[in-house]
């Protein structure tokens, strides 16, 4: 089964590094990894073209949702596993603490004294009403996606737990 993984990795120093632990990881789990280090595109269009056609030849979007740049998870991972679902391919994700969006919010911005709830809402610095479904991101990546808590490797054992359907 071909794996896509997502997310923010593949801006680290260590990318090549990871790339071989990742793809080693999928291998021992039977997954077959397509990374979007995978290809040697540079430009921009090229790059997202190169990316969707590997996700088209995976069965599961996979992605690190971690918060990246904010509170939130990477924006191109979103796109893909929103991508993804579209193709009615299988999406999950993985984080390193189950926190809450509205958590994360306030760890990001390092509220000292937040504005206080009205009802249950809570809002966040710039007075924007932050989701407080108890969930760890945005609803429309955590009701379509499998989320688990620890790294890819907790997220490969849960998939083999329990596999996709075909699609």
């Amino acid at each position: 089964m071909k794996i896509y993984l997502a997310g923010p990795d593949v801006f680290r120093p260590d990318v090549a590094d990871w790339a071989e632990s990742v793809r080693e990881l999928c291998l021992r789990y039977g997954f077959e990894p397509l990374l979007p280090v995978d290809h040697c595109e540079t430009a921009p269009e090229k790059i997202f073209q190169a990316n969707i056609a590997l996700i088209r030849k995976a069965q599961i979007v996979v992605a690190n949702l971690d918060p990246f740049r904010g509170p939130e998870p990477d924006s191109g991972a979103a796109f893909e596993l929103g991508y993804a679902l579209a193709l009615g391919k299988k999406i999950c994700g993985y984080v390193t603490r189950l926190d809450t969006l509205a958590k994360r919010v306030e760890l990001a911005e390092k509220q000292c004294d937040p504005p206080p709830p009205y009802g249950d809402k809570i809002f966040d610095l710039q007075g924007m009403l932050i989701e407080n479904f108890g969930l760890p991101c945005n609803l429309m990546l955590a009701i379509p996606a499998h989320i688990v808590e620890g790294g890819l490797e907790a997220c490969l054992q849960s998939i083999r737990a329990r596999p996709p359907a075909p699609t």
